[in-house]
């Protein structure tokens, strides 16, 4: 299963560490729970201080499940060392199923 991850930080400067910083130091921690980095990316619009993700879930795994577990980990809370928290501001999840003709089926 794959879900689209949108998160909106609070600033330009929050935006750019967490994808630079942060953000890239989670894709191997998740692949240890199973879930894969298809893409990272920011909205054009550099106003909007945006991070996109897109990422997938290992077969049969409960995507809430995965995640409680991973925020719970010492991977998270490493990966996460020395980032404002209070900066991200909103997390939109988007679970996403492809269809037959999909690249990413």
């Amino acid at each position: 299963m794959y879900q689209l991850r949108i998160y909106t930080l609070r600033t330009a400067e929050a935006l750019r560490e967490y994808a630079t910083v942060h953000w890239p130091r989670h894709i191997p921690s998740l692949r240890e729970f199973g879930v894969t980095t298809h893409g990272i990316w920011t909205d054009h619009n550099a106003g909007a201080h945006r991070l996109i993700a897109l990422i997938a879930y290992a077969d049969g795994a409960e995507p809430a499940d995965v995640t409680a577990a991973y925020m719970a980990s010492p991977e998270f809370a490493a990966d996460m060392q020395g980032f404002d928290t209070s900066n991200i501001l909103n997390v939109e999840e988007l679970l996403l199923d492809p269809t037959a003709t999909s690249p990413l089926s």
